[in-house]
């Protein structure tokens, strides 16, 4: 059996990942890609904590299958506002997209 601490290893480096892409990268989708790395992660934690706490319960799988659709819902969402801004402004980047209006 896989030691706890393995799969919280492999989730906090998934984390730093998609932190460092949230700082880094200046592309909106980029940005919402790191995002959903960021949010895989919490779902890993998620899993590893349910498999060693109760694993008889399902608790810790539904709050996993939330966290999937709230990703989900998430990138349709932010998709749709980064397509929606590139056919109003032709770009992505996200230091220029400072102010709500045009």
């Amino acid at each position: 059996m896989i030691p706890l601490s393995w799969y919280l290893i492999v989730s906090a480096a998934l984390f730093c990942i998609g932190l460092f892409g949230v700082f880094a990268r200046r592309n909106a989708v980029a940005i919402l890609m790191a995002i959903e790395l960021m949010l895989n992660a919490v779902n890993i934690n998620l899993l590893a904590f349910w498999r060693y706490r109760t694993p008889t319960e399902p608790i810790g799988l539904a709050w996993s299958i939330f966290v999937l659709a709230l990703a989900a819902a998430e990138a349709a969402v932010g998709l749709a506002l980064v397509i929606s801004i590139y056919r109003e402004r032709d770009t992505v980047i996200a230091e220029e997209l400072d102010t709500l209006k045009y």
